[in-house]
């Protein structure tokens, strides 16, 4: 039996057995998305995971997402395949950076993207998505708004709310190399393409595209599009998907530099590890995991 085939078994038989549920991010391997038991973007994931009634949560992704699946689940062990899988934006701020700029501005109503740690959640007042960060500010009324951590998410709630938001200067080092230059370029190649961004892109990468979308807005309008080629401006993972759910229809990447290598450190092999030794283990510390379940809640009602 091939190797790769050896570990899928594996995989499977230790899932069974630990009553275990595999979550997998769009932009995880091609092989990892191949074993999941449910593959989604971020607000897809933290919905799966409220309502789970696995006893053992794998979540193939980066930490702050096992910290959310943790912090929705405290009575279930969550396992993060790979430690050091973690997302440079959600390092750009601090829970002490927060509280010192939530103080400069006089207390503002905090949104909280859902790339950020479980302490910037609790010193947040509500969390989004990028599928859901426009309800979530319009479900706000008129109060005076910190959007943190990423800047160009904040600037395109900013553009379709009208709201003028305070924004922090975070951004994901993946979706900055998605250029308006490359995006223009292959349009001009294939003209009967429709080009899709992240909101995490640059406002002249959103503006040079025909849709800005979450991944899983990606997903859905491609299987309901009657075009046949799309220009893709996000992480490289999510193709393999597309190509999957679509092997009729055409994906060209924005750009092949657009990796986020932490969403690369899941393998296969980190997964078996993960079930065979339940390692390892993301936990909240309470008082944190009560403070920022409130803002995670608060963003899950609104969807």
């Amino acid at each position: 039996m091939d190797s790769t085939l050896e570990i899928i078994s594996e995989i499977l038989q230790l899932k069974s057995r630990r009553n275990a549920v595999i979550l997998v991010h769009n932009y995880q391997r091609p092989e990892v998305q191949d074993i999941a038991d449910f593959i989604g973007d971020s607000l897809e994931l933290s919905q799966e995971a409220a309502r789970t009634d696995a006893d053992v949560i794998v979540f193939c992704g980066v930490h702050f997402m096992a910290e959310t699946a943790y912090i929705i689940n405290p009575r279930k062990t969550v396992l993060l395949p790979d430690i050091e899988a973690g997302c440079p934006m959600a390092n750009m701020i601090t829970a002490a950076d927060l509280i010192a700029r939530k103080k400069e501005l006089g207390n503002p109503t905090v949104v909280c993207y859902i790339n950020s740690s479980a302490a910037v959640k609790a010193e947040s007042d509500i969390c989004c998505t990028s599928a859901n960060a426009i309800k979530v500010v319009q479900s706000l009324g008129n109060k005076d708004i910190l959007f943190v951590p990423d800047q160009y998410l904040g600037e395109w709630v900013a553009e379709k709310t009208g709201r003028k938001l305070h924004l922090w200067p975070g951004y994901c080092p993946t979706h900055r190399k998605i250029l308006a230059e490359d995006i223009i370029r292959l349009k001009k190649q294939h003209p009967g393409a429709i080009a899709l961004v992240h909101p995490e892109c640059s406002k002249e990468a959103r503006q040079a595209a025909d849709q800005v979308l979450s991944t899983g807005g990606m997903i859905r309008l491609v299987k309901a599009s009657p075009a046949q080629e799309f220009i893709i401006g996000t992480e490289v993972g999510i193709i393999s998907r597309l190509h999957r759910e679509n092997p009729d229809k055409i994906f060209i990447p924005v750009s092949e530099k657009a990796v986020c290598p932490q969403m690369k450190r899941t393998t296969l092999e980190k997964v078996l590890w993960s079930l065979q030794d339940m390692k390892y283990k993301v936990t909240v510390p309470e008082d944190i995991r009560i403070r920022a379940l409130t803002s995670v809640e608060r963003m899950l009602s609104i969807v």
